[in-house]
């Protein structure tokens, strides 16, 4: 600005043969080689010549030093933060994060006892907290899978051995009355008697087999607790409705009156989330729906979908173990999603039905208001 205020002096000098200093804050003075010392000066100066006579113009540059100092300030103060920032992400988010980024792989590998270190941060505290509890369900799966391929092999040599005796005594009343060595009325009559009775120990040992695998096979842990209602189907609706949306699928979730079940909500979000899945797979990806209603101290929640094609005649076997109906050919899975919902409802002290209306499949859990 002082060069440019020094240039404006000098036309005006030039013009008028005089100048005001009021009009160029930045110039301090103005000197010619008469005042003596042209070129001696304690303050900042320029020599600039003006209708041949050279002149000393003093400048000022205060005001420009004073905005350069909050400039600088300003700068300084923008790189600490940006310092501090980027400390912070590395010993709160970047530090943990590759403590932990092996572990996955180590839990893979069947190495349960990988060391998970503790951390306090609010980003990385749940994660490992997660971890953990992933690492101790792993090892409890593992210790029930070892006691079930045990028990299995208990179970089958306790049986062949007890079916051994059963067995022999079929096939020897059987060769007796295929040879007639029985002459005597009586003693046949004896002798398929005790075939009847040995077939009846026979088929008492496969119930128990049939039993002991239809009921044991999965196991369920269940601590009854409360949640608000809101909650779970928030959870629901934030987990699908982006997924039917871009399928195309409307997805309805009925009004209701928020309320507090008792219930495990995580258990409960899962008997939801596989009611959808199931109207995922099994509907004509239409519509599905979930209405609410209330009756004798529950709650109703009725998961609806479009496009049934199951049987009236096969609702009583849906809720079985491994049971698939004949809508599912060419679909995948294992049968086991109503069963879960079954035995996971019961668990929790409610119960779970399914209808058929027209061409629409609903499956309504039961759970008791707290």
């Amino acid at each position: 600005m002082y060069r440019v205020e020094a240039k404006r002096l000098a036309d005006e000098i030039a013009e008028t043969g005089s100048y005001d200093l009021e009009n160029y804050p930045h110039i301090t003075g103005v000197f010619t080689a008469d005042d003596g010392g042209l070129y001696t000066s304690d303050e900042h100066y320029l020599i600039t010549k003006i209708s041949g006579t050279l002149y000393r113009v003093e400048y000022s540059t205060d005001s420009n030093q004073h905005g350069m100092l909050i400039i600088n300030f300003v700068l300084c103060a923008i790189f600490l933060m940006m310092v501090g920032l980027l400390l912070y992400i590395y010993r709160h988010i970047i530090a943990p994060f590759s403590r932990l980024n092996e572990v996955p792989q180590e839990l893979a590998r069947g190495n349960l006892a990988v060391p998970i270190p503790e951390e306090k941060s609010r980003f990385f505290g749940k994660f490992t907290w997660g971890v953990n509890l992933l690492r101790e369900s792993i090892e409890d799966s593992r210790k029930k899978e070892i006691t079930m391929q045990k028990d299995k092999k208990l179970l089958l040599l306790s049986l062949s051995h007890d079916i051994k005796t059963p067995l022999s005594a079929i096939k020897l009343n059987a060769k007796a009355l295929a040879k007639g060595i029985y002459s005597d009325e009586e003693k046949r009559r004896s002798a398929a008697e005790s075939i009847n009775a040995r077939a009846d120990e026979i088929e008492q040992f496969v119930s128990e087999i049939t039993k002991a695998a239809s009921e044991d096979f999965m196991s369920f842990e269940v601590t009854q607790g409360e949640a608000f209602l809101s909650q779970i189907i928030m959870k629901i609706h934030a987990r699908y409705a982006p997924q039917l949306s871009i399928s195309g699928t409307e997805f309805i979730v009925h009004r209701y009156d928020d309320c507090i079940p008792s219930c495990v909500a995580d258990r409960l979000g899962e008997c939801l989330q596989n009611l959808i899945e199931n109207a995922i797979k099994y509907g004509d990806g239409k519509r599905i729906e979930i209405g609410f209603d209330k009756m004798d101290g529950c709650e109703l929640i009725t998961v609806t979908n479009t496009g049934c094609t199951l049987e009236t005649k096969e609702l009583p076997q849906i809720f079985g173990s491994f049971h698939r109906g004949n809508n599912a050919d060419k679909i995948q899975g294992n049968g086991l999603g109503l069963f879960i919902c079954k035995r996971l409802m019961s668990l929790m002290g409610g119960e779970v039905y399914a209808e058929i209306h027209g061409d629409c499949f609903s499956v309504t859990l039961v759970v008791k208001l707290a």
